[in-house]
C-alpha cells in the first residue's frame, strides 16, 4: 500500500521563523529533510515563500516566509549547526535560496538527487518522483509544483499538501541511496559533490554560468 495516503504524524505551520520549541527539538536530531518554494528559479529575482522540514518521526514544519524578509534566526541555527545533516533533493536552488533571501549557509548537506544520479546509473530519470516511487514504493502528486506560493495567507491544502510530502520521504530516500552508493564504492566521491555544493550556489547567485567548460 503507497504511503502517500498516510498523513504526517504532525503537520505545523510558522510565519516568518520557527517557535523556540520546536527549533529546540530539531535541533537535538542528526539529521533534517528540507525543501523549499519560491516564485521562480532565479536567486535575486524570485523570491523564496515557504520552508518545510520533516524529521525522522514524519513531524513537518513549514515556514512561510514575508515579501521583504530577509533573516530568519532559528531556522538559520538550524540549518547552519554541523550536527544536523540537511538532506535536500537537488540541494543545489534550495541552498542558493536560502543564502540569498535569508542569509543562511546551510551545511553539511545531502543531495538526494547527486546520490541518484551516482547510484542509480541504470536509470535516466533522477526526479524526486521517480526516485522516491522506485525506492520507497510511494507515488507522490506533483500537480501543484508550478503554483502561486506568494500567496502565502492563502495557500492551499492541496498547495500544503504537496508541500509536506516533499520532504517527508527524503531521510529513508537517502538511507536508500547511501547504502547503494557504499556497495558500488561511490560513497566517497559523493560525499565530495556535496561538499562542493556551496561553492557551486554561490557560482549561480553571481550568476556564473559553465565555467569549468572550455
Amino acid at each position: 500500500m503507497s504511503n502517500f495516503a498516510k498523513k504526517p504524524a504532525s503537520f505545523k505551520i510558522f510565519t516568518q521563523d520557527l517557535d523556540e520549541d520546536i527549533t529546540s527539538k530539531l535541533s537535538k536530531k542528526t539529521a533534517l529533510a528540507i525543501d523549499s518554494e519560491a516564485m521562480g528559479l532565479i536567486h535575486g529575482r524570485d523570491r523564496l515563500c515557504l520552508v518545510q522540514i520533516c524529521d525522522d518521526e514524519d513531524n513537518v514544519a513549514c515556514i512561510k516566509i514575508n515579501q521583504d524578509q530577509n533573516k530568519a534566526p532559528r531556522l538559520k541555527s538550524l540549518m547552519e549547526k554541523k550536527s544536523i545533516e540537511k538532506v535536500f533533493h537537488f540541494a543545489r536552488f534550495d541552498v542558493a535560496a536560502l543564502a540569498s533571501n535569508l542569509n543562511i549557509d546551510v551545511d553539511p548537506i545531502f543531495c538526494t538527487k547527486i546520490a541518484s544520479k551516482i547510484g542509480r546509473t541504470y536509470s535516466p530519470r533522477h526526479g524526486l518522483k521517480e526516485v522516491i516511487s522506485e525506492l520507497l514504493g510511494v507515488e507522490l502528486d506533483k500537480q501543484a509544483q508550478s503554483s502561486d506560493w506568494g500567496r502565502v495567507d492563502e495557500l492551499s491544502e492541496k498547495q500544503l499538501e504537496y508541500a509536506a510530502n516533499d520532504v517527508r520521504f527524503l531521510l529513508p530516500a537517502k538511507e536508500k541511496l547511501k547504502n547503494m552508493l557504499i556497495r558500488e564504492n561511490r560513497w566517497d566521491i559523493t560525499k565530495e559533490c556535496f561538499e562542493c555544493l556551496p561553492v557551486i550556489c554561490k557560482l549561480d547567485r553571481l550568476r556564473f554560468n559553465n565555467i569549468f567548460e572550455h
